[in-house]
């Protein structure tokens, strides 16, 4: 499927949301991480965040027909420090993140995968781990498969790198859903994220992004300030014509 038909069909499923606000980005999974990648990737949240919009969509694929790249490839450590900081970005936008892997994919393309919020694979999908001469590469991406997979299975991927199949991605909660109709899946995501809005929607991200790094009582304060938040937004979409206290 080409570039432009996935726009097309982008285009009428954002329609759904009612503001016809999403923005996109194509990664070619054979792309080494470079300077060039890391631009691209701010420019998308810079998109984002001044547009307003809903709805990013990373189309993650080897449009080539080559190979998807297990590694960052030659770079130096400050590339690898702003990419690093542009993943986090990703992962602070008030806009929903969907994320549409197909062929092989892995190394810096992986990365993103792992910094969106639903994420649809094709049934040729192939997900390989990210490498460096060899090994695990050692960025953030171990932090986030832990945090996403558990401990457990973290450890067999880092430890035990392998090339994961469509249905096995599925099982290891890195892929949300395989869909041999992209469109339609990209459709349903819409529909689900229509119901949620922006910002609060950044907010229960970092809820969920702290809640390993934080004990109960440390995360008590901020969930409570989220719910006070929630609790008001209700309150004044039912307007109540009487005032009143908690507990009455």
């Amino acid at each position: 499927m080409s570039l432009e038909l996935q726009q097309l069909s982008l285009a009428e499923a954002v329609q759904r949301l009612g503001d016809n606000s999403a923005v996109h980005l194509r990664i070619d999974t054979a792309q080494e991480l470079s300077a060039s990648l890391v631009t691209s990737l701010n420019e998308l949240c810079d998109h984002a965040e001044d547009g307003g919009d809903s709805v990013v969509v990373l189309h993650l694929g080897d449009g080539a027909g080559t190979p998807g790249r297990s590694g960052p490839g030659k770079v130096g450590i400050h590339t690898v420090n702003r990419w690093e900081r542009a993943l986090r970005r990703v992962e602070r936008l008030d806009a929903v993140t969907i994320s549409v892997a197909e062929g092989r994919c892995g190394g810096p393309a992986l990365e993103v995968l792992l910094a969106t919020d639903y994420r649809i694979g094709t049934p040729d999908l192939r997900l390989g781990m990210p490498l460096a001469s060899g090994e695990f590469w050692p960025g953030m991406g171990i932090h986030r498969l832990a945090q996403q997979v558990g401990i457990a299975r973290a450890r067999r991927l880092v430890h035990f790198p392998a090339e994961l199949p469509a249905d096995q991605t599925v099982r290891f909660g890195l892929i949300d859903e395989i869909a041999a109709d992209v469109d339609e899946a990209i459709a349903r995501a819409v529909d689900a994220a229509a119901r949620a809005n922006g910002p609060e929607r950044g907010i229960r991200r970092l809820l969920l992004l702290e809640t390993t790094a934080t004990s109960y009582e440390e995360a008590l304060g901020t969930h409570l300030a989220a719910c006070d938040r929630a609790l008001r937004r209700a309150e004044a979409g039912t307007k109540p014509t009487t005032p009143h206290r908690e507990g009455e």
